[in-house]
């Protein structure tokens, strides 16, 4: 059964490319929300932090953690610490998520995709990563691409697995 709560989402605008999309802010809230929504995880009492970012500290953040030398449209850090939050304490920190600006920019407009409906996607992927869900393996993939998919059609955003007839 899904649980109807919504984590606290911090966003962090890093750089100056996303101060070109008025709105940004409030598609990656809509996007967590309804992933927090449709997730069937413990996630009440949490808090999730976004960094958006550029490309030049996204490819740092992808060497130092992944060990890939380029810059990457999404990357999630989940939180070390799943421990349940004390009565009237500060919120569970889910983790942190990082979006690169250049590259989605660039993926969108390569896809003949809405820049809002690509967005809503990174941000989505990366709560799923938030809370355990992955792409390791091809039965994890089609589960969490079939996640996404049901979440994004919530916000009537089409498929963005299905091939495009362009």
């Amino acid at each position: 059964m899904p649980h109807a709560a919504t984590p606290i989402t911090e966003i962090l605008v890093a750089a100056d490319g996303w101060r070109d999309e008025p709105g940004s802010e409030t598609t990656i809230q809509r996007a967590i929300a309804a992933a927090a929504e449709a997730a069937d995880a413990d996630i009440a009492d949490t808090e999730v932090a976004v960094m958006l970012t550029d490309d030049s500290t996204m490819r740092t953040l992808n060497l130092d953690w992944r060990g890939v030398d380029k810059p990457t449209n999404v990357l999630s850090f989940p939180a070390e610490t799943k421990a349940a939050p004390r009565k009237g304490g500060p919120p569970r920190m889910l983790g942190d998520i990082a979006i690169a600006y250049e590259t989605v920019r660039r993926e969108a407009d390569d896809a003949h995709t809405p820049f809002d409906h690509h967005l809503s996607h990174l941000a989505v992927h990366g709560f799923l990563h938030l809370i355990g869900y992955d792409h390791e393996t091809d039965d994890d993939a089609e589960k969490m691409e079939a996640l996404e998919q049901d979440i994004l059609a919530l916000l009537g955003i089409p498929n963005p697995y299905a091939e495009r007839m362009d």
